[in-house]
């Protein structure tokens, strides 16, 4: 008897059981009262056949697919791994299965992976994106309850998890303050996207919090990269009074400012200190000294994104329409304490 031919009848069969009994166990409903040894015979009876339970025999019984659709650009970013897994992990614990398609930040591509994920008769959807930001959601991802991860939709039609930026660059900014820092500059990521926005915010309100001011002078647009990065530290450390400390937009940011503080005989975590953002895994844990940065949370807002899409798929109200997840801090070496060297 081959695998794919096993049926509910003939696990019944084996266990010496009905097959209404089988169903109920095997489908994991609990309120018929059946003694806990036969529950484990029936289970063991099925391992021991290979039965394997037909999804869409279940998806037409109960009307529910156990299938969610994940459309991302990110499937060879750094950080889609992560995105992936914690969607993937929160999935499997409530019994869903996760179908992937990659978009390529193409919105033509974008609607047919949508339609692509529908033929398959998901029942929901996830679409998630590298950077935090505004997008348009394909028409027909309206077909079934869909939730956006690391962005949103203008009118806030749909569901969202974001990063709390501002709270993230409170927590960089609060971490260079308690290290005794009162002369802070910052590199900025591109302007005007929310990660600029909410970062520089928190930066400021911690400044703030902690007495402390901060010129204009000492903020340098930046635009993510590693150039902008050298450049920008380049600019800071040439002013009359330059900061002893730099809160850089992202790691990338924090490389290039590292080798514009090595060009100029300084030390990172010594004369000059570093706080960095997203927590890059190829970047942030091998850089010397390690660099002390912010963690974009990827894996938490892919859980949170499916766990949503669960509570939308059984008809649960959605209180909040846009989720916040923290951006913890990774307490690593390229900050010190002020004036001890």
């Amino acid at each position: 008897m081959t695998q794919q031919s096993v049926t509910m009848a003939d696990v019944a069969k084996a266990a010496g059981v009905s097959r209404t009994t089988v169903s109920f166990v095997l489908n994991g409903r609990m309120e018929a009262n059946i003694p806990e040894a036969t529950r484990e015979r029936i289970n063991q009876t099925a391992r021991m056949l290979g039965y394997r339970p037909n999804a869409a025999a279940r998806t037409l019984a109960s009307k529910r697919s156990a299938w969610f659709g994940l459309v991302t650009e990110i499937a060879t970013s750094p950080f889609a791994t992560d995105v992936i897994k914690g969607a993937q992990r929160s999935a499997w614990k409530d019994g869903n299965f996760l179908l992937i398609a990659p978009s390529d930040d193409d919105p033509g591509m974008e609607m047919l992976a949508v339609e692509k994920l529908l033929e398959q008769q998901v029942g929901g959807l996830i679409i998630a994106t590298t950077w935090h930001r505004e997008i348009i959601v394909p028409e027909n991802a309206k077909s079934v309850p869909c939730v956006l991860v690391n962005c949103f939709d203008a009118a806030g039609e749909f569901p969202s998890i974001v990063p709390d930026e501002v709270a993230g660059g409170y927590a960089a900014a609060e971490i260079l303050a308690r290290a005794g820092h009162t002369n802070i500059g910052h590199i900025t990521v591109a302007q005007g996207i929310p990660a600029q926005i909410g970062r520089q915010t928190g930066m400021k309100q911690a400044l703030r919090d902690h007495g402390l001011s901060q010129e204009e002078s000492k903020i340098v647009a930046g635009d993510g990269t590693a150039d902008s990065g050298y450049h920008g530290t380049q600019e800071l450390l040439a002013q009359p009074d330059p900061p002893t400390a730099i809160f850089c937009g992202n790691d990338r940011i924090a490389m290039g400012s590292y080798d514009a503080i090595k060009e100029l005989g300084l030390r990172v975590g010594e004369d000059i200190s570093i706080v960095g953002f997203d927590d890059q895994e190829i970047l942030a844990p091998h850089m010397r000294p390690k660099l002390t940065t912010i963690a974009l949370p990827f894996e938490e807002m892919g859980m949170a994104g499916v766990s949503l899409l669960n509570q939308m798929v059984e008809g649960s109200p959605i209180e909040n329409r846009q989720i916040t997840i923290g951006c913890p801090p990774r307490i690593r070496s390229s900050v010190a304490m002020h004036g001890q060297r």
